[in-house]
């Protein structure tokens, strides 16, 4: 028998160990990374591999909605931000093959897309090939605000947001539901008491701190970074939307304790005033929308919608608020032209300005215009036979949005201290016999309109 060479042996026993650890690499980087997204291919243009795994982990979840076909939408402030900057080179270069990654291998933890909830109902099998794909997955739920009502506050839970987790990156899925002040709203995310609080960092989250309210976004196909995706057709309007979308809710369990304690007036005067107050108030938002005049429900409109999340039936009136600021000269002829014929103007652009329009059968709109000082907010009051002055001081307040008859329309985000300083710690106990001049807990004598200006501040038609 021959004997057998050591170098010969000694040779193919470097080769099959070379062969396996070439095995193993490879297994590793085109098996184990596609599972668990640890490592990933050079992306065109990247600076790290950490930029990859974002890019990579932003494809996977869209193949993944792809596959599944549900209609998702970019909605990440960071990625829109730059987005904006070349929106009209994105626009027009749908096919064109990126230079770089510039967006989605940005630093940040997550990557935000938004979901209409109509639009989808499949969940299960989703979150059976997300798993496949590597994806860690976790459903957040909450009441549905829908459902809650004089008559009964829903119990009924829906999905509100999803994270979908993979290697080091995630994705932040923001549920949309469609209200019916014809607006998208989306809730706030709370973490039950079994959810794990280390699953992602939760706190850098751009949505879910507070719920959200939104006008219906056009959307347009862009490729970004070689990858099809829907964005907002005019990202900046949406970015502006995000820094003013908190919202908040009527508050219907205090309403109801509240009507146990005061009864609602049904009677056929009070619907037929609550219908016309209900007519005014569309007609009134409608047309400060379309001016582009923000707005706020403001004194006893904002009372009744905090206290009793309807129209107090003794009030007569409907009220509104405005910054001075955002006054435009377009408000009187705009309401004119709406069918409301000015009532009275008091005041000037200035000082104390303040307007009121002539409604169906007396219900009259008041516009109230407020002016900002170093430490407070305040509006102005004219008694018309005197020409004395008033003046209303408010704490500074921010504003939110609410539902409210149907209209989705701002209110003080601050409502409590926004109702106390008008109407006391009181405030819950009806009055039904109000004196504009001495009753409001933060009024103050102004002075006198001198007698040259009143026919200029004082206008009554």
């Amino acid at each position: 028998m021959k004997k057998i060479n050591k170098n010969v042996v000694l040779a193919l026993l470097s080769l099959t160990s070379l062969v396996f650890l070439l095995f193993q690499l490879y297994y590793y980087k085109f098996y184990l990374s596609q599972k668990n997204g640890a490592i990933f291919s050079k992306v065109r243009g990247s600076q790290s591999g950490q930029d990859n795994t974002r890019w990579h982990v932003v494809k996977k979840f869209l193949d993944l909605i792809s596959s599944h076909n549900i209609p998702v939408y970019l909605i990440d402030p960071l990625i829109l931000g730059l987005v904006d900057k070349d929106i009209e080179q994105i626009r027009s270069s749908l096919d064109v093959p990126s230079p770089e990654c510039k967006y989605f291998c940005a630093p940040r933890d997550f990557t935000t897309f938004a979901l209409l909830d109509k639009t989808w109902k499949h969940e299960v099998g989703l979150f059976r090939t997300a798993e496949k794909m590597g994806f860690q997955w976790l459903k957040i739920i909450n009441k549905d605000p829908r459902l809650d009502g004089m008559d009964d506050l829903s119990g009924v839970e829906i999905p509100l947001h999803y994270i979908f987790k993979l290697a080091s990156h995630a994705i932040h899925l923001v549920v949309f539901y469609e209200r019916s002040g014809n607006y998208l709203w989306h809730g706030p995310l709370r973490l039950k008491q079994h959810m794990d609080r280390k699953f992602v960092p939760f706190r850098k989250l751009h949505f879910g701190h507070y719920p959200g309210a939104y006008e219906k976004p056009e959307l347009q196909l862009v490729s970004i970074d070689d990858l099809k995706v829907q964005i907002p057709k005019n990202p900046y309007s949406f970015l502006e939307e995000i820094s003013q979308s908190r919202f908040l809710e009527c508050r219907y369990r205090e309403a109801r304790a509240f009507f146990q304690l005061y009864p609602d007036d049904a009677s056929l005067d009070v619907v037929d005033f609550r219908k016309k107050a209900k007519s005014l108030l569309h007609l009134a938002v409608l047309t400060l929308n379309n001016l582009g005049v923000r707005f706020w429900l403001s004194s006893g409109t904002c009372l009744g919608w905090y206290r009793q999340c309807n129209v107090i039936p003794h009030s007569k009136d409907v009220d509104l608020g405005v910054f001075i600021k955002d006054y435009k000269a377009d408000i009187i002829p705009a309401f004119q032209k709406a069918g409301l014929p000015l009532k009275h103007k008091f005041g000037k652009v200035e000082d104390s300005l303040e307007l009121s329009f002539q409604g169906e059968d007396g219900v009259k709109l008041d516009i109230f215009f407020f002016y900002e000082e170093d430490d407070h907010i305040w509006n102005g009051g004219t008694q018309a036979k005197s020409g004395k002055k008033f003046k209303y001081l408010f704490p500074k307040f921010t504003l939110c949005w609410t539902e409210f008859v149907e209209l989705k329309v701002h209110v003080p985000c601050e409502t409590l201290q926004y109702v106390e300083a008008n109407y006391g710690p009181d405030w819950k106990v009806p009055v039904k016999t109000w004196d504009w001049k001495s009753s409001p807990s933060n009024v103050q004598y102004n002075g006198v309109w001198p007698v040259d200006e009143w026919d200029d501040v004082i206008q009554i038609y």
